[in-house]
């Protein structure tokens, strides 16, 4: 009967014996899993071969914390960029006009120096201007300032203003309409492109070279149904024609550029300023067009960096 005395010790001992393997087991298990964690961190943190030091830890981003560079608002503005065209060359409506290739090229240094990205073309067909359009719409990224020039013939067709390339042979307003380009269709191209304010300048407010042929035709360039935040400034008020005077460059054009270059000023500002010297220097001969449907500042500030400048082909 001795045995039923031992058992139960027999038992404990080996209860016990079973539970100190399991620990083993589970403390080897513990450090095998810590062995691996410091394994894995020192993969992603490997230290610096000249100082021995471990990189710090990267702090993940928080949401609703603005980046550095980015507007409260949203997305950071693209780069300014600018479509500048001077058309002189109408073989359809005699001499070549004196002013609108130098007016494009002052516009575009005085761009440049201000930080814009320029596409530049003179004498420009229709297909000309649609590519050259379509080059500059490319340059436009969120937020974008986008600015366009046009010096030359514009025609009102239907109440609406067209700009007209070099190739254009005019009977009629069905003529203009097939030839010309209608400058409210590229706004909205632009407005939906994401560009943020859109700045217009013409130099276009002469007398149509055409009207001779056409039966009834409205004088000057009509007025601009433009998207929201645009600029509009032509060298006369619609229904107004003015005539080229003597001088390199156009007086819009040059009190224009004078302006940029002057200051920092907003554009609104520039433009304004434009106006009202263009109209006293000429004793309201000429009292250039301002429309503004702005909602944000926009400021011509010189740039840091040189911009890039390039002429469109014909």
């Amino acid at each position: 009967m001795m045995w039923k005395a031992v058992l139960p010790g027999a038992v404990a001992l080996v209860t016990i014996g079973l539970s100190l393997v399991s620990g083993e087991v589970v403390k080897r298990d513990s450090q095998s899993k810590q062995v691996l964690a410091l394994a894995t961190t020192a993969e992603t943190a490997q230290p610096n071969p000249t100082t021995g030091s471990l990189p710090a830890a990267k702090a993940e981003p928080t949401v609703g914390t603005p980046i550095a560079g980015m507007p409260a608002g949203g997305l950071p503005a693209g780069r300014p960029v600018a479509l500048v065209i001077g058309n002189a060359a109408y073989p359809d409506a005699g001499l070549p006009l004196a002013q609108p290739v130098n007016n494009a090229r002052a516009l575009a240094d005085a761009l440049r120096e201000k930080g814009f990205d320029v596409e530049l073309g003179e004498n420009l067909t229709r297909h000309g201007i649609e590519h050259a359009f379509e080059t500059f719409k490319s340059k436009i990224e969120h937020g974008s300032t986008a600015l366009i020039f046009f010096s030359g013939f514009g025609i009102q067709a239907g109440r609406q203003t067209y700009l007209m390339p070099v190739n254009a042979h005019v009977w009629n307003e069905a003529d203009v309409r097939r030839m010309g380009v209608n400058i409210e269709p590229l706004l909205g191209e632009l407005d939906e492109k994401g560009a943020g304010a859109k700045l217009v300048v013409l130099d276009a407010s002469r007398r149509n070279p055409f009207e001779r042929r056409f039966r009834s035709g409205s004088l000057g360039l009509a007025g601009i149904n433009a998207p929201d935040d645009t600029l509009v400034m032509s060298a006369a008020a619609p229904g107004k024609v003015v005539s080229d005077r003597d001088g390199d460059v156009s007086p819009l054009l040059e009190e224009l550029v004078g302006q940029i270059r002057a200051s920092g000023n907003s554009a609104e500002a520039v433009f304004a300023r434009t106006r009202i010297a263009v109209s006293q220097a000429s004793h309201r001969e000429q009292v250039p067009w301002v429309a503004s449907s702005l909602v944000q500042d926009f400021s011509l500030a010189p740039a840091e960096e040189p911009a890039k400048s390039r002429q469109s082909a014909n």
